[in-house]
Order: structure tokens, then sequence, then C-alpha cells
């Protein structure tokens, strides 16, 4: 048997976030990072709480990469505030840590976990739908993927207006998280027919509206559409999960500070391919499906093989238009270093849980030789 489930209240468009004065909130805790306070962003939902007659709380210490010290601090502040609301503005980091805090205080509280509010301000995790969120441990230099039902926002608040200033190379690398979940999800041995439909909307609206989100930032229907994709594609993952596209990047980005998306962008052809089986013989269900999405996209050959190398090449194309690097190499990191990492990294990857629903399972030397191809002058170069 299988299950589909979405928990989530969602509101969306231009002026979504005026909902927040509708959800009875009496007490609430806000979580966000400095520049969220900065920029207003965090007094602006503060004055629409307070005139609805709540009493509020900041805390503005999410730092990117969230780690356990920050999560715990941030545990701190609810037992002082006690709410009953709990809100999450910003990105991924600030979700993922509203969402670990939100948990663990919630236990403390005989499991009574306050409401969990996301308003996310980049397109790209899918955070405000998922029951995961990523934790890191810098002295270790890993980030652990949670997973755990009570992780899901009761709401998702998702206005476009809230993404307009995100700068080029954020809306490049987190567009490309969506498409990377998307794709992820879509291949997973534990999709189906409702995450498929996610997927396939998630995907479609990335290669119709990323680059014109990127090239221009006050193009609002493409940051709407882009906003929706974001949304999509983590119901989808959140219930089919994910691939080792994630596992690498979730290692690569602990040991060297690579933004996720952009590990992920890195990566994804790479795994594609691998995962498609192009460089060996015999047909998967993988290749299947990665044709069955290069058809909806337009993209057509004599084989299906052909096909999804004729994906791969748009994916690249797509890559360069909008800024994103082929090696990490063109990043600042050192070539000797980074193959130095690889054994230490090869082994997180196969750690983690979204290991375990990649279509192909792969072995230490897989992964090793797909890292080592994001590598100017690696090994297998």
């Amino acid at each position: 048997m299988e299950r589909f489930m979405l928990n989530t209240k969602i509101y969306m468009g231009p002026s979504s976030l005026e909902q927040v004065k509708h959800l009875g909130i009496k007490t609430a805790y806000l979580i966000c990072d400095p520049f969220m306070e900065k920029c207003g962003r965090a007094g602006e939902i503060q004055a629409m709480l307070e005139e609805s007659g709540a009493k509020t709380a900041v805390f503005s210490k999410v730092v990117p990469d969230p780690t356990i010290e920050v999560v715990t601090m941030a545990i701190q502040g609810m037992k002082e505030c006690r709410p009953d609301t709990i809100l999450a503005l910003g990105g991924g980091s600030a979700i993922d840590t509203a969402k670990a805090a939100a948990h663990l205080y919630g236990a403390m509280q005989e499991g009574r976990r306050p409401q969990l509010i996301a308003i996310p301000t980049t397109s790209g995790t899918g955070s405000e739908v998922t029951s995961f969120a990523v934790i890191s441990d810098p002295e270790a230099q890993a980030k652990y993927p949670l997973r755990d039902e009570s992780l899901v926002p009761e709401v998702a608040l998702l206005d476009p207006n809230l993404t307009a200033s995100v700068p080029a190379a954020i809306t490049a690398d987190t567009g490309m998280d969506v498409l990377t979940h998307a794709l992820e999800a879509y291949v997973s041995p534990q999709a189906d027919d409702f995450t498929d439909a996610c997927a396939e909307k998630a995907i479609h609206l990335v290669w119709e509206y990323l680059e014109r989100a990127v090239t221009d930032g006050s193009d609002m229907e493409a940051r709407e559409h882009m906003h929706n994709a974001s949304c999509l594609a983590g119901i989808a993952f959140s219930s089919a999960s994910l691939g080792i596209c994630h596992s690498m990047a979730h290692a690569l980005g602990g040991r060297f500070h690579i933004p996720h998306g952009r590990s992920n962008a890195l990566l994804l052809t790479h795994v594609l391919c691998y995962n498609a089986g192009l460089e060996g013989e015999g047909v998967s269900e993988a290749l299947h499906r990665y044709a069955r999405i290069a058809g909806l996209l337009g993209i057509g050959a004599g084989t299906e093989k052909a096909t999804v190398h004729g994906l791969i090449r748009k994916i690249n194309n797509l890559a360069k238009h909008i800024g994103i690097p082929q090696y990490v190499t063109d990043l600042g990191v050192d070539r000797d270093e980074f193959l130095e990492a690889v054994d230490g990294m090869v082994q997180k990857a196969l750690e983690d849980n979204c290991t375990k629903t990649n279509p192909r399972t792969p072995t230490a030397g897989d992964l090793s030789e797909l890292y080592h191809r994001l590598c100017k002058g690696g090994a297998f170069s």
C-alpha cells in the first residue's frame, strides 16, 4: 500500500503574507536571519501580528547551513516566550532551523509542538511543505538530513513579493535545487502518480521560468511561478524522497561550504547520466523515466539514450546561461584539497538517507568517480 499526505495549508500569490493576520495567533516566535531583521521584513510581519493582537518575539541568529548550536539557542528563546506559533521567515536555513527547534521544543513539552508557519523568501528548498530538515555540525564538517512527519509546517505562505530582491546568483542556485528535487523525486523507487504530477509540473515551470527570473529579477510572473515550482517539488520529494545527487551535495557542501543549490547543480547531470546507465549496456527504469521527462519538455531523439543525452545537454545549457560553473575548481576550491577529501565525502554520502531511494544502488567507487568529474584535472576527467 502506498500513501500520499499533504498536511500543509498553502496560501499563494501576491499579498498572501497578509493571511498571517487571520490565523488566530496569540504568541508568536519569529525565526529569521539577521538580514531579514535589518531589512525590515521581520518588523513588517511583527506589525501584522501585533495588529491582530498577538505578542511577538524575534530570534534573528540563523546562519547559512544552520548548526546544532543555533538550533539550541532558538530553543532557549522558545522556553522564555512559550509561543503557540513559530514562524520561519527566510530561505531553507531559516525554515530548517525553525523545524528542528520546534520539533525538539515540542518533545520537551510532551509532544505539544507549537503551530509552525513557513514563509519562504527564496524559491528553492521547498522546505515549507516537507518532512525534511538539514542541520550542520561544523566540527565534523558534515550535514545531517533529518526526517520526521512532525517537521512538516501546518501553514505555508508563498508570497512572490518576498523573492523580488533575491540576487541573480542565489535565484540561479535555488532554482537548480528545485529542478534537482523534482528530477530525483521522479526517478525515486517511492514515486507514485501523485508525486509524479507534482514533479512534472515543477520541472515544466523551472524550464519555462528560471532563466527569466535570473535574467530579470523584477519579472514577477517568473518569480511567482518559480515560487510555486519550489513548493510543488517539495511536495513531490517529501513523499518520494531524493537520491544520490542530494547525498553527495550534502557531503560536498558540508566539507567545502558550497551553497546547497549550487552543489546540486554541479552534480545533477553527472548523476543523471549515472542513474540512466548512459555509459553502459542495458536499459533501466530510470532511463525510461528520464526519457519521459525529456518528451514532456519537447526533447526527442531516435532512442531513449539519445533522448536523455539531449536532456542532459539542455540542462547543461540552462546552467551555463544562468551562471552555474562546471567545476568545483571554478569556485576557488583547491584541486588537491578536493581530491584528498573525496574518500571522506563518499563515505558520508553512502551513509546519507537519500542514498536509500536512489534508483541505482551506488558503490563507493561509483560515487568517487562522480566526485572526480567535478574537478578539472581530476583522475577520472
